[in-house]
């Protein structure tokens, strides 16, 4: 036994030691002939062949040659009068990184770029091959190869670095206000429901209304729903172009129900629109609906259907999968009640044993090695459709970074990370009207979520990225059904303090020691 664990533990040190050397840099590419302006391109380079220059005012400016009708393995390939200060562009394949790039360098070149037409990986060597190569050796898109030859030309120039990513993006406080204001919100909109029933108890015993009634949640309801889960999350990983866009629709039809709901109070304070339309064969309207509120409906739709529709442009689609997103997040809150401290403690503990199995487990369970919640998540590598899933909220980076140029220009939060603390918060909204605190847990609770928040961020910003590698963090997970610490501040002077501590020290060590493949 200890010497399979000595064996695990050398295997991850090595496999660790391999990923922290696979960096994202960018190639710099201006025309010769003086067209258009420089742009950048991405490109995953190993430092461990040759470090780049950080600032590009260092970096050289080199004649980059098209050499991609060769593979570069053997000396014939070689042009006759050698890559002399030149940047050769070959085509990967048929031989190692190593060949190539030894050829390169001896035939008098500053620098290798390998065109890939496959997903880009780390440029590995051994010890001794990165101590004979002392030119960068670096991998580039077939996509952006040709995208550099239509803007610019076959008459270019090119310059290899790599800038720093900056310590924090500025979008991740626009992130962290939505998240905080909606399971603020969703909580208190929770509790306010509470506090009209109760009110509405005290002045007389008449039923309550059913329209709009909260659904508690039951272990056996919390056990189905994990079940129903485990079961998408397999579907979507072996059938993923298809039920992606079953899963879009069913976000179009829930986040539009979920605007109309947070948007009909606002509207029915409105002084116009009350007159009814009675005579209608519309569907769910049989109750002779105002004007203002079919109008809202509508809209509501509307947006949705807009959203669908042109939900791949980058410039403006994520405002409109924002604003949903939160506007459905909102409704979950107001409309799914945990009704006691151990349907809490049951739900969360499912969920945290659900997502360590499709994260952790089941790498060892698929053929490529990596996690069926990964893989669905970032969409997998091979899909026809290049489709992502909905359910996340999403702010473009404000900072030029690598990493929003190569993978990730949008900083991400799954919904579980709103849904499942704000559920805990709406909890304990409704258990501080039970008993007449003054929203003292509610406060508390809200202020655990802000401070974890905040510390994890951190950690993921500034602590992990110097033990984690960015081809490792880019294994993104985007559902995030984790446990937080303010469960711990609130319930922390009840007897089970210690099994939720270490509950959530357990999970979110785990889970947000992958936080930055998120942002």
């Amino acid at each position: 036994m200890a010497a399979a664990a000595l064996e695990w533990l050398a295997a991850a040190c090595l496999l660790l030691a391999v990923q922290v050397a696979c960096e994202y840099g960018m190639v710099h590419v201006v025309s010769e002939t003086g067209g258009p302006k420089g742009k950048d391109y991405c490109i995953l380079y190993n430092s461990q062949w040759a470090h780049l220059p950080h600032d590009l005012s260092k970096a050289s400016l080199l004649q980059l040659r098209d050499w991609t009708t060769s593979m570069l393995c053997s000396p014939s390939d070689l042009p006759a009068k050698g890559f002399s200060n030149q940047i050769p562009l070959v085509t990967r394949g048929n031989c190692t990184f190593y060949d190539k790039v030894r050829l390169a360098q001896g035939s008098g070149a500053h620098g290798l770029l390998i065109v890939s037409k496959e997903t880009l990986v780390p440029p590995g060597g051994n010890k001794t091959q990165y101590e004979e190569i002392g030119i960068p050796v670096a991998l580039l898109s077939h996509k952006d190869m040709l995208d550099i030859f239509k803007n610019f030309g076959r008459a270019v120039r090119a310059a290899l670095y790599a800038p720093h990513e900056p310590m924090l993006d500025y979008n991740m406080v626009i992130i962290f206000i939505m998240a905080v204001g909606t399971v603020a919100l969703g909580g208190y909109w929770a509790g306010s429901r509470d506090v009209k029933k109760y009110m509405k108890h005290k002045r007389d015993d008449e039923p309550e209304k059913q329209e709009d009634e909260a659904v508690d949640v039951t272990p056996v309801m919390t056990c189905v729903f994990v079940v129903m889960c485990c079961s998408m999350l397999v579907l979507l990983y072996y059938f993923y172009d298809h039920l992606v866009y079953v899963i879009i629709g069913i976000f179009c039809l829930a986040s539009s129900t979920g605007l109309y709901s947070c948007l009909s109070p606002l509207v029915q304070r409105l002084p116009f629109g009350k007159c009814r339309i009675c005579d209608n064969s519309l569907p769910y309207f049989h109750k002779c609906p105002q004007v203002r509120m079919l109008l809202l409906a509508l809209f509501c739709v509307a947006v949705s259907v807009v959203w669908g529709v042109f939900r791949n442009e980058d410039q403006w689609a994520w405002i409109l999968q924002d604003a949903l997103g939160i506007a459905f997040c909102l409704y979950m809150l107001k409309t799914i009640r945990l009704p006691t401290f151990k349907a809490c403690t049951l739900l969360l503990l499912v969920l945290f044993i659900y997502d360590v199995f499709f994260v952790f487990i089941t790498p060892f369970l698929t053929k490529s090695g990596n996690s069926i919640m990964v893989e669905v998540a970032t969409g997998p590598a091979d899909s026809a459709t290049h489709e992502k899933l909905p359910m996340v909220l999403k702010v473009p980076r404000l900072n030029a970074s690598p990493l929003a140029l190569c993978d990730r220009p949008f900083s991400l939060l799954g919904f579980g990370d709103i849904l499942v603390p704000g559920l805990l918060v709406a909890y304990c909204h409704r258990f501080d009207i039970q008993v007449q605190s003054s929203r003292v847990y509610f406060v508390a609770c809200t202020i655990g979520y802000v401070s974890v928040k905040i510390l994890l961020r951190m950690m993921s910003e500034i602590l992990l990225p110097t033990f984690s590698s960015k081809i490792f963090m880019d294994s993104r997970v985007t559902f995030k059904y984790f446990i937080h610490f303010e469960f711990i501040l609130v319930y922390g002077v009840s007897l089970m303090v210690k099994f939720h501590f270490f509950l959530h020290v357990a999970v979110q060590f785990s889970q947000h020691h992958l936080l930055k493949k998120l942002s």
